[in-house]
């Protein structure tokens, strides 16, 4: 049996999850969900990054303890994934004991291998985003990444020989490990200057994985969270490794591509483990053409557009509004158009008005077949290999509109006996394949439009028009008009 691995980053747990969240674990979500449907073995997983100064100040202004404020916001990341039918397989804690120790069973590998050693940092340190910015990074003497102010410190602290794998890196990500090329270029681009060794202990978090080789220093929060993904898998000696690893898509934003295109292979380089097959680094969403902020209250909550909206309306907008690769904006205008559109207009009332004809029609359904191919199921797969699930849901809603031409085109309600048969059959076996093909992107609704036919258990081998022989039931609407 084929094996599927993707992962989501592990989300920093200081904040609720956002719409940037959401998007990422959809994407995993619908790719998980895709494999599946192959009849493949799959392993997804997500989970929270839970250690590192920025946790133990928050707690700190909370007055809490740092384990406090982790176990109440992981939980809440439980929720929101709950609330948008994730299909996770594992949900991983970075402060498991099964992590930690497999964290400092990865240093102890590394180190006796040479890669790692004692030296001092001196430089300018970004609290927020937890990493050190050399003067140059610097932009206005803030931090590149998110504009805050950076702090001066000197210390000491263990270092990686990151510059030791530049050369391996490089050939790596000319090999296709980056998904889209863009971004590939751009970490080539960064990589031609010089790479620095990587500190990866912090002697001023307490808050943290001991450094197993001095316990005066813990690990490195980006160091601790990358392995995560071995971790999950039981590393080192752990059935689901053998199976499973390498991974085959860690899904990231575009902002931290670096970190697992660079540091997180050349890690397990160093380890003598095999880097993951992709690295696919998707886009970013500003709201209402403005990038998302506290200050101005327009952060999206995912919990409120699902109990709104509906957790599959919301995920289908986030993936037909904009190319996975581009950045996006929202807004609940659009997100509503969407709905009144291609989900009211084109999906349900299609659904409702055949299977109102087909629930009073007694006679045997049957037909010559004249819309099979209407969605190219190679096309399709075509677009997942591709890791683009844009045009993958553009192709399915093009399928949609073929079935609506085609009886607009035939006007069933005017027709009797074997000829209203025939438009019955391709209607309906062409609705039964666009549910297949929904399931990834739409599972809730797939699986309504599957109870309204009377069929069960579909995967992507089912995608074939085939004898339509169940009784339907039209039943509710599966979309209404909003206002």
């Amino acid at each position: 049996m084929e094996k599927f691995y993707i992962t989501t980053p592990i989300y920093y747990v200081n904040d609720k999850p956002h719409i940037g969240t959401a998007y990422t674990t959809i994407i995993a979500d619908i790719f998980a969900r895709w494999h599946r449907l192959l009849g493949e073995d799959v392993f997804f997983l997500t989970g929270t990054d839970e250690h590192g100064g920025k946790i133990e100040k928050s707690a700190r202004d909370k007055n809490k303890t740092p384990l406090e404020l982790v176990n109440e916001n992981s939980q809440k990341y439980k929720a929101v994934w709950e609330k948008l039918n994730i299909s996770y397989d594992k949900f991983i804690r970075t402060t498991d004991p099964l992590h930690e120790a497999a964290v400092q069973k990865f240093i102890k590998k590394v180190w006796d291998g040479g890669d790692i050693y004692k030296g001092e940092y001196e430089g300018f340190y970004c609290l927020p985003d937890e990493r050190y910015v050399t003067e140059n990074e610097l932009v206005d003497g803030k931090c590149p990444d998110c504009g805050r102010e950076v702090q001066k410190i000197k210390e000491e602290a263990y270092f990686f020989r990151l510059s030791r794998y530049k050369d391996a890196i490089i050939k790596i990500i000319e090999n296709g490990l980056i998904i889209p090329k863009k971004n590939a270029n751009e970490i080539l681009s960064r990589l031609k200057g010089e790479l620095k060794d990587l500190d990866i202990t912090r002697k001023s978090v307490s808050w943290g994985i001991k450094f197993p080789f001095d316990e005066s220093h813990s690990v490195y929060v980006w160091f601790d969270a990358l392995l995560n993904y071995l971790s999950a898998l039981d590393w080192p000696d752990g059935k689901l490794f053998n199976e499973f690893w390498p991974a085959d898509i860690h899904l990231v934003g575009k902002d931290i591509a670096w970190f697992h295109s660079v540091i997180w292979p050349a890690m397990l380089l160093s380890a003598g483990l095999e880097p993951p097959k992709r690295v696919m680094a998707h886009g970013w969403w500003t709201v209402d053409g403005k990038k998302m902020s506290k200050s101005i209250g327009n952060v999206v909550d995912p919990v409120e557009m699902a109990e709104k909206y509906g957790a599959d309306a919301f995920r289908y907008f986030l993936i037909r509004e904009k190319p996975t690769w581009d950045d996006g904006d929202f807004s609940e205008s659009a997100l509503k158009s969407r709905i009144n559109g291609e989900l009211m207009s084109d999906l349900s009332n299609l659904i409702a008005r055949v299977l109102t004809i087909a629930e009073k029609f007694s006679g045997k359904i049957e037909g010559n077949k004249e819309l099979e191919g209407f969605i190219d199921k190679n096309k399709l797969a075509e677009f997942f290999d591709n890791c683009d699930l844009y045009s993958a849901l553009n192709l399915v809603f093009d399928g949609i509109r073929r079935i609506n031409k085609y009886v607009n085109d035939k006007e069933p309600w005017k027709l009797k006996d074997g000829e209203l048969s025939n438009v019955l059959y391709n209607a309906l076996e062409a609705i039964r394949i666009t549910a297949i093909f929904l399931k990834p992107f739409m599972p809730s609704t797939a699986e309504k439009i599957e109870e309204k036919l009377n069929v069960k258990y579909q995967t992507i081998p089912d995608a074939d028009f085939k004898e339509f022989t169940s009784r339907v039931h039209r039943g509710e609407n599966l979309f209404n008009r909003l206002v």
